[in-house]
Order: structure tokens, then sequence, then C-alpha cells
């Protein structure tokens, strides 16, 4: 499961904008297509969100699963939202991040990397496939939302 998939692409609004989005868990069913229901189920004293139940149809994958979340941030939103899978009934393995940086006065560089294991057998060609379309879809979709 070493092998990850990468991704970036340039959000017009300010990194702690951008977090926000990223952080609003109960909204991703609105702008998500893939995430269907959403709980967060733990958060940590300082008020980010620390496990989080989804409830994901993504076509080839549909599974309940729970995250472990990292909340690696400054005050400006700058910095590295990581997670775990902790978990799951098909997934065996989910392990992301977002990493926002700064781009100029109004924009943010969002890198979203991703590794992703089943239970089912799955090529290891099929499964980087399968990351690269859930990466681009996120990226596209958060960037809309941010921007909206």
């Amino acid at each position: 499961m070493a092998d990850r998939t990468e991704s970036s692409i340039d959000i017009a609004a300010k990194p702690g904008e951008v977090l926000d989005v990223i952080a609003d868990f109960e909204s991703y069913p609105e702008w998500a297509t893939e995430v269907k229901k959403v709980e967060v189920l733990t958060e940590e004293g300082d008020g980010w969100a620390d496990q989080v139940q989804f409830t994901l149809d993504a076509g080839a994958i549909k599974d309940t699963y729970v995250l472990d979340y990292e909340w690696d941030v400054k005050k400006n939103g700058t910095g590295v939202v990581s997670w775990g899978l902790v978990e799951a009934t098909v997934l065996k393995a989910m392990n992301g991040s977002y990493t926002l940086a700064a781009k100029g006065k109004d924009a943010t560089t969002v890198t979203y990397r991703l590794a992703v294991d089943v239970k089912i057998p799955m090529l290891g060609m099929l499964k980087r496939k399968a990351e690269k379309v859930i990466i681009d879809t996120a990226l596209k979709e958060l960037k809309k939302r941010v921007e909206g």
C-alpha cells in the first residue's frame, strides 16, 4: 500500500476559507457527490473533528467507514489535514491528506494525497485509477464549493 496518488489545484480563496470548507464535514453531502452521509463522532478540545464516519457510494466502492483526523494547521489555514482509516467494511486502508499553501494574497494551492486499499482483490493499476478519480473529483468539487 506504499503507493499513493497525488494531485493539486489552485483555489481563488485564502487558506483559512478553504480549511473552513474541509472542516465542515456535515456539509460534505451537499457538494461531495460520492459522500451520502457524514457524522462527526468525536472532537478534540480545540473544536477540530477527531473521528468522522462517512457513508460513501463511489460506484465500484460502497462503504461506511470511520477516519481519524490530525490537524497540523496554522491560524491562517496553511498546513496539513491528514487522516487514517479506523474501521470499514470494504476498505482495508485509506490514508490521505490535504496540504494547504498560500499562493499570493488571495489564493490557495491544495494538494491532495491518497492511498486506498480494499479487502477484495483489485489490480494495483485499477486501485490507482480509482484513487485518481476520487482525488480529481474531490479537488474540483472543493474548488467549486469554496469559490461558489
